[in-house]
């Protein structure tokens, strides 16, 4: 897999519009790999906008290795440098896919540090409003690409058990098992972001490109939180999944999460 081009956003609000809409329509497949993009005239009816407009946009996908332009041949789908399907994780099964992930990835730290936990932090890990925690920043990748930029917060009496060179050649799960706890469950929120300038040039993206952002607190066999983790992930390489199954009777009749079942298992 060759590592993508490092893109950035066009100047000017209408171009960006037209940028990360043909952007997200390629990553996802619409816009597939050898097509050619309408005409610059026929493109600015559908955006509404000036013809200089669009060609900022395909400049800037091209810079982004997502097109090709050629004069007299028009603009063309170009992704064979980019990502194939993106990493999916199914959230009925989380827990075992994250440890195959720490297998199959690796992960660039980028800053380990000790600190009063933040407030939200605090509150989400139920610990007392001041306590320290562990601070690390980490870049996973895939092979050579980076898909997603992590900050974890772990409980100072867990992390001392572990140390900065531990950090960044293991697995965390792995660290907090070794280091005794007992993980039991963990509870996650999903939302989206936009990338800030330390996140994009970590993951080599436009700043202002749109990420999959999780939130993700992990509790023990006792209910006590053992990290809290705030992760930024590129929707073009990442994705999660839920299987759901067709459940009750009548009226009562609704789709349920299929726990513990894979994608491939699910009708």
């Amino acid at each position: 897999m060759n590592k993508p081009a490092k893109s950035r956003l066009p100047d000017g609000a209408k171009a960006r519009r037209v940028y990360l809409s043909l952007r997200d329509q390629i990553a996802d497949g619409r816009l597939a790999d050898g097509v050619t993009l309408p005409a610059e005239q026929k493109l600015t009816e559908i955006f509404g906008v000036s013809r200089v407009t669009i060609r900022r946009a395909l400049d800037a996908l091209a810079e982004a290795g997502l097109v090709t332009r050629r004069a007299g041949s028009g603009t063309t789908v170009s992704t064979s440098g980019q990502p194939n399907r993106p990493m999916a994780m199914n959230l009925a099964t989380l827990m075992p896919q994250l440890v195959e992930m720490g297998r199959n990835t690796t992960a660039r730290l980028l800053s380990f540090s000790y600190d009063t936990a933040p407030e939200f932090v605090a509150r989400a890990l139920q610990i007392e409003s001041g306590e320290q925690v562990q601070v690390a920043i980490r870049v996973r990748s895939a092979d050579g690409t980076p898909f997603s930029h992590l900050t974890t917060y772990v409980p100072a009496a867990i992390a001392s058990n572990y140390s900065e060179n531990d950090l960044a050649t293991t697995p965390l799960f792995k660290l907090l098992e070794l280091s005794g706890v007992q993980i039991r469950d963990a509870h996650q929120s999903v939302s989206a972001s936009l990338a800030g300038p330390e996140v994009a040039d970590a993951l080599g993206i436009a700043v202002g490109s749109a990420l999959l952002s999780l939130r993700r607190v992990v509790r023990d066999v006792d209910g006590n939180g053992v990290e809290y983790l705030s992760g930024l992930y590129r929707p073009d390489m990442f994705q999660l999944e839920m299987p759901l199954t067709r459940v009750g009777d009548g009226g009562a009749r609704h789709w349920q999460p299929a726990i513990g079942k894979s994608s491939e298992d699910t009708p």
